[in-house]
């Protein structure tokens, strides 16, 4: 990696797709890192301005295995500040732009890694995600995100968001290279082999509760599936508790202290989750165990489930994050909340000429058999 006072070295200004810009890199290996891992000797600011002249002295564990199997951080990506939102906006740093779409939003809050690939100065992103912080940016963007089971990435180095939720997880331009990265990410990840979507038995579900034009793409997307049909896939109600008081525990006592140098979006959302008590949470908790036994009965004879992965088409870039969050995440978050691996993938446009996306779904544990699903459904719908 090149280092903070490298000749390579180039500072953005704020308000774009990099926080901290590195070599070019070559071509094919060029990895844009989120600002969320540690990088040794390199500027990590994790979004917020707390952290702006942060340094750290070790790099991320995700980030080495990367760079070890040759691929070359050229840049620290912008995010939402603290990982904390879907819109990649960011009032200390500038909002992240949508290179493909302009004037509406790269999504977050991995959004710079989006938008790196998207305007092609990467090949590869390392993003997180938390309640769908890797698959909203690949769709607002019109790239593939790959969200692994929880825990398979490790995420030694990086800013916590709500631990037992959080994963670490490739962006790029097509499945194949996710493919490969996982296994750069991943100490003997096998790739499946299947040989036709033919094979699959894949699920369809919350179709319904898309928008118009989205639901028109991505039904189109799925009438090109052999063997796919509609199943009732449930929804993680009373979970959100959860993963609110989680947050809290990670910022309770940042935010008693320095509480007033967050931005007003995240800086809300942090003292909302301050009041989640011990009890909701637990009862939460409950909840996500009883929605992880409905996920498994209503996996039963399916190899994987498909759905949009956003109901809606990318918002303008102007929109209240507050007011969208809900239903950005409305069919993201479910798979954080059971740890499940989730591929977000281009499902063609909308009449408007917005991006709709598909979401190939799987069992925890399931990963190798998502991707290969995944690279022939983009190969039928390419086709």
């Amino acid at each position: 990696m090149v280092g903070e006072s490298g000749a390579a070295q180039q500072e953005l200004a704020e308000g774009g797709i990099w926080i901290t810009r590195l070599g070019e890199g070559p071509p094919g290996r060029r990895l844009a890192v989120k600002d969320l891992f540690d990088t040794a000797g390199v500027r990590t600011t994790y979004g917020s301005a707390i952290f702006r002249e942060h340094v750290p002295d070790r790099t991320a564990a995700a980030v080495e295995r990367l760079e070890a199997a040759g691929w070359v951080t050229v840049g620290k990506a912008n995010l939402h500040e603290f990982a904390y939102g879907i819109t990649s906006h960011n009032q200390h740093f500038g909002d992240v732009p949508n290179p493909r779409f302009p004037g509406r939003i790269a999504g977050g809050s991995s959004g710079g890694c989006g938008a790196a690939l998207a305007a092609g100065e990467a090949d590869l992103g390392l993003g997180t995600d938390t309640g769908g912080s890797i698959r909203i940016p690949a769709a607002c963007c019109e790239v593939v995100g790959f969200k692994p089971t929880f825990g398979l990435v490790p995420l030694d180095g990086c800013f916590p968001l709500a631990p037992s939720f959080d994963h670490a997880g490739p962006l790029a331009r097509d499945v194949t290279t996710c493919a490969r990265a996982m296994r750069d990410l991943v100490p003997g990840f096998r790739e499946r082999e299947v040989a036709s979507l033919g094979e699959l038995e894949i699920g369809v579900a919350w179709l319904d509760d898309a928008e118009g034009q989205v639901a028109e793409a991505v039904e189109a997307a799925v009438r090109r599936l052999p063997r796919a049909r509609a199943v009732e896939l449930p929804r993680p109600d009373g979970v959100l508790p959860a993963f609110q008081r989680e947050v809290a525990d990670v910022h309770r006592e940042l935010h008693a202290e320095r509480g007033a140098e967050y931005g007003r979006a995240v800086g809300y959302r942090v003292e909302s989750a301050l009041q989640v008590s011990a009890r909701a949470a637990s009862a939460a908790g409950d909840a996500r165990e009883a929605y992880r036994r409905a996920f498994d009965e209503a996996m039963r004879g399916l190899d994987v489930v498909v759905t949009p992965t956003l109901p809606v088409e990318p918002f303008p870039l102007s929109v209240d994050e507050l007011e969208v969050r809900d239903r950005l995440t409305e069919n993201t978050f479910p798979f954080n909340a059971l740890g499940a691996p989730a591929l977000a993938l281009p499902a063609g446009r909308t009449r408007g000429g917005l991006p709709a996306s598909l979401q190939v779904v799987g069992r925890p544990g399931d990963d190798a058999l998502v991707l290969a699903a995944g690279a022939l459904i983009e190969r039928a719908l390419a086709g």
